[in-house]
């Protein structure tokens, strides 16, 4: 199954437990895209000692997942961009959402 998740929270459990259903699906053999957008390109500045984000990034990366994240939102709030995802546009949220068997928003 091709499975898509949006990502528009930069609360940390949110997050967290996003990652940990895409980590969940690529282990069964699905194929992961997450798109960040809105509050939700704040990723990499969300860890707390109760939800370890960076840990369930990292693995989610490590497994085959792909992110994206919001060119515009990124600039909206002067982010750079990271290696652990792929800079993008709306355009390709909606190729993500055209593509996917299902798609969950966080």
């Amino acid at each position: 199954m091709k499975l898509g998740i949006v990502i528009y929270s930069n609360d940390s459990e949110t997050v967290w437990n996003a990652f940990r259903f895409g980590n969940l699906a690529l282990v069964t053999g699905d194929e992961v895209k997450v798109f960040l957008i809105g509050k939700g390109v704040e990723l990499e500045s969300i860890e707390t000692t109760s939800f370890n984000v960076t840990e369930q990034l990292q693995t989610f990366v490590g497994s085959g997942g792909k992110i994206f994240a919001c060119s515009t939102c990124l600039e909206i709030r002067q982010l750079k961009a990271s290696e652990m995802y792929t800079v993008a546009g709306i355009k390709e949220l909606y190729d993500i959402v055209k593509e996917s068997d299902k798609v969950i928003a966080f």
